[in-house]
């Protein structure tokens, strides 16, 4: 902690910076496909299930609940995202289950009731990208803040 006049301010390490700022995108997006125009085919957005239409972007398939998932995630995010120790964990393991739900996605059927978040093979895709990244993002940053906290 420093002070700034008579207040204390914490120090935020890049970790924490990384996973506050998956956070945001994740709270972002999980608002974008509540927003006609950013996501087609609104008027076909259904609760759950692979028969909503709509499409964030004109290409991921989401529906209600995927959007709440995405805004709480990114909820969840936010909150770890005041520790180092939270910020390692959100990453790591958000980036473990975003891979977790790349396998999900490629072995269902995607038109079949398992697909209920639902998810298309785009969705699948960046499900891989977003799994990786965070990983790697919280084991790479992990190690500084790790030794920046040896240097102090």
């Amino acid at each position: 902690m420093s002070t700034v006049g008579s207040r204390p301010t914490a120090h935020r390490t890049l970790l924490q910076t990384a996973a506050l700022v998956v956070a945001a995108t994740f709270v972002l997006v999980g608002i974008l496909g509540f927003i006609p125009g950013i996501t087609t085919n609104y008027d076909d957005l259904g609760g759950a299930g692979h028969h909503s239409e709509a499409k964030l972007l004109g290409v991921f398939q989401v529906s209600i609940l995927h959007n709440i998932v995405h805004l709480a995630f990114g909820i969840v995010g936010f909150l770890l995202a005041r520790t180092v120790s939270g910020a390692r964990a959100f990453l790591i393991g958000g980036g473990a289950v975003y891979l977790v739900l790349w396998l999900y996605g490629l072995l269902i059927d995607k038109d079949s009731d398992a697909n209920f978040v639902p998810l298309n093979t785009a969705d699948d895709w960046l499900h891989f990208v977003l799994g990786v990244g965070m990983i790697g993002l919280g084991v790479v940053l992990s190690r500084r803040a790790d030794h920046t906290a040896d240097l102090r």
